[in-house]
């Protein structure tokens, strides 16, 4: 009878590895799939972010280049100026801003 179970147990050990290593590699595989796409997903969102510092960047840059050299443009240093020192010509309508809404 042990000799029965015995031969039952080695004609068994190949196909139950070989199921349990394709289960494993199945499994994974579809992980990896699902996984891929999520990462596919976060780049594509950090591609979004980029292009928006991006922009902000460039904006602010524009903005300093207009206010430094040789040349400044009369309507950015005053502008500024102005909204540093808190100051309007009469006649001017003023929309203010709460604290954490800061315009610059």
């Amino acid at each position: 009878m042990l000799a029965w179970l015995g031969r039952l147990a080695r004609g068994l050990i190949a196909p139950v590895l070989f199921f349990g290593a394709s289960a494993f590699f199945i499994w994974h595989a579809q992980q990896g799939e699902q996984r891929h796409v999520e990462r596919l997903q976060d780049l594509a969102q950090a591609r979004i972010g980029l292009n928006i510092a991006t922009a902000e960047r460039e904006a602010m840059e524009r903005r300093v280049n207009a206010v430094r050299g040789s040349e400044m443009d009369r309507d950015q240093v005053e502008e500024r100026a102005r909204a540093l020192l808190n100051l309007s010509r009469p006649g001017e309508i003023i929309l203010p801003y709460a604290p954490g809404e800061r315009l610059y």
